[in-house]
């Protein structure tokens, strides 16, 4: 999975509460006629998206649509969605652009890994202690994915997410990745 958001809702989609969302994709496009939607997958295998619930769907900020169960489909290389109330094209036009994200419990709790959404927040320091800020988030560049640490001044350091090239730790409970980098990198 890529992307995480750090934002904070509760099981509504409501603002504010302790459980953390976890991004895992969005909708892309209309298909048809009958309200079905194009969605990017961020999942693998990309189907995999429909094994969680409720997607907790974000319209606009703060805006937030709990979906119990969607429904859907490979098409070609992309993937189609049938969402409960959206029923016309006209519908499911309004909602491209829109968010998906599930639950951080939805997701299987995993044995010597972690999810990207864990890195959210995580001391980011180099081998000579030298503190690069806290992880903002990770993109993907196609080559690799590269974890962006952010300090409070705003600078950003972005560096490649190579483990034991230059990701060298990743201690959660510690709450600190450490990295083989250069402080003016």
């Amino acid at each position: 999975m890529s992307g995480f958001a750090s934002d904070q809702f509760d099981e509504n989609g409501r603002r504010g509460s302790a459980q953390r969302r976890v991004l895992l994709g969005r909708i892309v496009g209309v298909h048809g006629v009958r309200g079905e939607v194009k969605i990017e997958s961020s999942t693998e295998p990309r189907l995999a998206i429909f094994d969680y619930a409720p997607w907790l769907l974000e319209t606009a900020p703060d805006v937030i649509e709990r979906i119990e169960k969607a429904h859907g489909r490979a098409q070609g290389k992309g993937v189609v969605a049938s969402l409960p109330h959206v029923e016309d094209r006209d519908a499911a036009a309004r909602l491209i652009g829109a968010k998906i994200f599930v639950p951080r419990a939805a997701l299987p709790e995993l044995q010597g890994e972690f999810y990207q959404d864990d890195l959210a927040g995580l001391e980011v320091v180099n081998l000579a202690g030298v503190s690069f800020g806290k992880v903002s988030h990770l993109f993907d560049t196609g080559a690799n994915l590269v974890l962006v640490a952010r300090r409070e001044d705003g600078r950003e350091h972005l560096i490649p997410y190579v483990p034991d090239v230059y990701v060298q730790a990743v201690d959660l409970a510690a709450r600190r990745v450490t990295v083989d980098w250069d402080e003016d990198f």
